[in-house]
């Protein structure tokens, strides 16, 4: 029958599909953007809309981001020294920079950073397993030290000795004898950065860029109490709802699940 019309076999098999406005990509975009926290750039968001059917170049999106003032809140990322106290131990760098991980919580690393909770500084600890990204423990309160610190282990899910290695930089907040007895009832191996090198503890340091632009620098916390209900939220965000490009795209949960059907 092609033949006979002279028309191509693709025409007559052709499926007219169609296709999305201009205004239904637009909504997609603003939504994507909002539900996000404001923290998704033209890659991400179009990761999102592929999953809600659209196909649609970045530079469309950078485009309608534009045209709706939807700025990201994120800048490049930066990685400076600062002088703190330091542990002198000579405990070796065992993760040596090897941040990409195989096996969940083979590496767990950890850091701390400053909060303003009605003018006066607070402290956030985090834990990362390298495996997935994933925040399995967190804490806040108005000191320092290594009670802040346990406190994050005290919020991690499972058994503590499925933590192989336990990897910071020197700060003396991480060297302590509550510290080391913890980490020996648990049977948790130490590793340290070098001294004055924070890019030995980068993906630490790159998850806090990430928690201060996504998190802090957007809330007024009230008192200790708001800041811990708040930080819970944000966890809970960040594992279960927030993509990374590292993990293919994927939550952090997700792809621990991925990986295990793998396995299986």
């Amino acid at each position: 029958m092609c033949d006979v019309l002279q028309i191509a076999r693709s025409t007559f098999y052709y499926e007219a599909k169609e296709q999305a406005t201009e205004d239904d990509v637009t909504e997609a975009v603003v939504d994507i953007f909002h539900k996000k926290r404001k923290a998704y750039g033209m890659r991400k968001i179009k990761v999102k809309l592929h999953e809600r059917g659209f196909v649609v170049s970045r530079r469309r999106i950078g485009r309608i981001m534009k045209e709706h003032g939807l700025v990201s809140t994120y800048t490049v990322a930066q990685y400076k020294p600062y002088k703190t106290a330091c542990n002198e131990a000579a405990t070796a760098n065992t993760l040596n920079r090897e941040f990409t991980q195989m096996e969940s919580k083979r590496f767990v690393v950890s850091d701390l950073t400053y909060v303003k909770v009605q003018n006066q500084w607070h402290y956030i600890c985090v834990l990362v397993d390298l495996f997935n990204r994933e925040i399995i423990g967190h804490s806040a309160g108005p000191r320092k030290d290594a009670a802040l610190v346990a406190r994050a282990f005290a919020t991690v899910e499972g058994d503590l000795r499925d933590i192989q290695w336990f990897h910071t930089d020197r700060g003396s907040e991480f060297k302590n004898q509550s510290m080391d007895e913890l980490l020996k009832t648990f049977h948790i191996g130490r590793s340290l950065s070098m001294k004055g090198c924070p890019y030995d503890n980068a993906v630490a340091e790159a998850t806090f860029k990430v928690m201060k632009t996504e998190f802090v620098y957007q809330m007024n916390f009230q008192s200790l109490r708001h800041l811990e209900l708040e930080l819970f939220d944000y966890v809970n965000w960040y594992n279960h709802h927030r993509i990374h490009g590292t993990l293919e795209f994927m939550t952090s949960v997700h792809y621990r699940h991925a990986s295990l059907k793998k396995v299986v």
